[in-house]
Order: structure tokens, then C-alpha cells, then sequence
């Protein structure tokens, strides 16, 4: 952007979490205009504290009108949505035009959808689709270790064998995360999303995980091989931080440049106070780990 030049005005797409919100504090800080449009039962009522409006799944020629009439250039496409069937949808008229090119892309998984869907906004109605990271730079997860408590040489494998899961399921585009504890995968992150594999590692044997005494295992969240960086980078917040600690995990480790934090610093307190660490992970890692 040249100097003096205003900032384009930034629509979001906001499914379920709390990234939506921290995405718009951050534009906003920056001088950027925002306008928020909530996917009916995903996106939190939180939304509501900036110019906003609701859609629901379907209704795409809303969700066009309403981007365009508040004057959106760029769009991110940012939080969680569960993935509909194509009988529960109620499109609208451009929706139903768009059912056959729908159907396409899921076909192709969920990173072949949202890549669709980018290309549609940018070359057919000529938004721009850029990723949080572009918005909010300080979101993306840094090369270090945040917390009091690092990883021990134990977690430390159990974070590499972690990283070769999470990769594998990521090449196919599964899902994002993997959870490991003393050298056994535990848990794959498939559509149901990471806090209900938490939820389902919780509910192990303690012998095969760890508990608020004696934490072991890890969770490891990384971005797709081939990922479409401008939507659905890996996230994680203060309640993924809660689900490790209650599934009576060691720690977390993401991608480093990959992956986005929401508030980190609440992030780093609510992980100190449980006990647990969250790394940020270089690629040379990633890429040494997967050999």
C-alpha cells in the first residue's frame, strides 16, 4: 500500500472460535475497516460487537451482496464450519448455479473446497483472498518455546513421531493434527476437529496417555503438505491449551510460520499455570523428523 493510500476494507468469513474476532481487532488496530459476516451456526455471537451480518450455508448470493455493499475488497475466509452435505444445503438462486462446481471441489477434500471458493471470490467477483497471516502477522506461531516448561527428550520424540502422523494425514488432506505419547500415535485429527480428538484421547486409559500428576504425550498441529495458506492455517487458542491439559497431555508443538496462535499471551498463561509447554517448530524440524 503507497503512503497515504487508504486501506482496503477487509470483509471476514467467520466460522466457529475465536480467531474471527481476533483477526478483526487486529485489521482494526491497523487502520483497515472491517465487516464481519457470520455463517449461521458456526460463528460465535462475539462477532456482534463489530458491523456485521449472518448467512446462512447456501445463501451465496447473499453473502456476495452483502460484501459488496459494504464496500469489502479483501476477504478472509477464517474459523471453523462443519462440513454440510449437499442434501442439508438451501441454496439461493446463485447458490443453486454453483451446486454443480460445489460438488467439484469437495471431491477434491476440503482443501480442494476452500481452494475453489478462493479462486471463485478473486476471479469472478474480484475480491482479493488473502490468509489471517496477511492481516495479522503477529498470529503466526514463532520458532521458540513460549512457556516456563520445555519439552523433555521423551516428548521430544513423541513430537517427531507426532510430525510423521500429522504429515502422512496431511497428505491427504485428513486433517492437521496428531496427538503421540512415549513412541504411540494416539489420535488423528479427522473432520470432527482437534478439540473432539482431545476429547476422544481424554477418554483413554491413563496408563496410555498421561494425568495432572504425571503429564506425557503431545499434540502436534502443522499445515498441510500443498496447504492453500490463504485459508485454514492450523489454530490453536486458550481452550485447546484447556483440552491438552485435561487429556493429561505434556505439551503442544505447532508449525512455526505455519500456524496461528490466537492470543498468544493468554495461550502462554493458561499453559503455564496447567504445567504444559507450546513450541513453535521450524520446518528443518518438520522436514528432519519426517526422513
Amino acid at each position: 500500500m503507497a503512503t497515504g493510500e487508504k486501506p482496503r476494507k477487509l470483509g471476514i468469513a467467520a466460522g466457529s472460535g475465536p480467531l474471527p474476532e481476533a483477526l478483526a481487532e487486529a485489521a482494526l488496530a491497523a487502520g483497515r475497516e472491517v465487516f464481519i459476516i457470520g455463517i449461521e451456526g458456526a460463528a460465535e455471537k462475539g462477532i456482534e460487537r463489530f458491523p456485521h451480518a449472518w448467512v446462512r450455508i447456501g445463501a451465496m448470493g447473499e453473502f456476495l451482496r452483502l460484501l459488496k455493499e459494504n464496500g469489502c475488497e479483501d476477504i478472509v475466509l477464517i474459523g471453523g464450519v462443519k462440513r454440510p452435505s449437499l442434501a442439508a444445503i438451501l441454496p439461493d438462486k446463485t447458490g443453486r448455479q454453483m451446486m454443480p462446481r460445489v460438488a467439484r471441489w469437495l471431491m477434491q477434500g476440503d482443501d480442494g473446497l476452500l481452494r475453489g471458493l478462493a479462486d471463485y471470490f478473486e476471479k469472478e467477483h474480484g475480491f482479493r483472498v488473502i490468509g489471517a497471516h496477511e492481516v495479522a502477522g503477529e498470529l503466526l506461531a514463532p520458532e521458540a518455546i513460549l512457556t516456563r516448561t520445555s519439552p523433555t527428550a521423551e516428548q521430544e520424540a513423541d513430537i517427531d513421531l507426532a510430525i510423521r502422523a500429522a504429515t502422512a494425514i496431511g497428505a491427504l488432506d485428513i486433517g492437521q493434527g496428531a496427538v503421540a505419547c512415549r513412541g504411540v500415535v494416539l489420535a488423528l485429527e479427522a473432520a470432527e476437529g482437534t478439540d473432539r480428538m482431545l476429547e476422544r484421547v481424554a477418554m483413554l486409559p491413563q496408563e496410555m496417555r498421561g494425568n495432572g500428576v504425571r503429564r506425557e504425550g503431545v499434540l502436534v498441529k502443522l499445515s498441510k503438505p500443498g496447504q492453500e495458506r490463504r485459508v485454514d492455517l492450523p489454530t490453536i487458542g486458550v481452550k485447546t491449551v484447556e483440552n491438552v491439559a485435561a487429556a493429561g497431555l505434556a505439551g503442544i508443538a505447532v508449525e512455526a510460520g505455519g500456524a496461528l496462535i490466537v492470543d498468544g499471551e493468554a495461550v502462554a498463561r493458561a499453559a503455564n499455570k496447567a504445567g504444559i509447554f507450546v513450541a513453535g517448530i521450524g520446518r528443518d524440524r518438520i522436514d528432519r523428523a519426517c526422513r
